[in-house]
C-alpha cells in the first residue's frame, strides 16, 4: 500500500459514518420535540424576561 492509498484509507475510516442507536435517536428527538415547550413552561417571567434580555444583548453586540 502506497502513501496515498494509507492517506485515503485514513480519511475513510475516520469520516465514516456510524450507526446510530435508534433508540437513543428516538429518545433525544422526544427531547428535543417538547424541550423548551416544557422549559418554558416551568419559568417565571421574571426569568423568562432575564433570559430575554440577556439573548437580545448578545444579538446586538455584534
Amino acid at each position: 500500500m502506497d502513501i496515498n492509498q494509507l492517506a485515503k484509507k485514513v480519511v475513510d475510516d475516520t469520516t465514516e459514518e456510524k450507526q446510530k442507536n435508534p433508540a437513543a435517536v428516538a429518545l433525544g428527538r422526544l427531547g428535543g420535540l417538547r424541550g423548551g415547550k416544557a422549559r418554558a413552561a416551568a419559568l417565571t417571567p421574571e426569568k423568562r424576561k432575564e433570559i430575554a434580555k440577556k439573548a437580545a444583548a448578545s444579538r446586538w453586540k455584534k
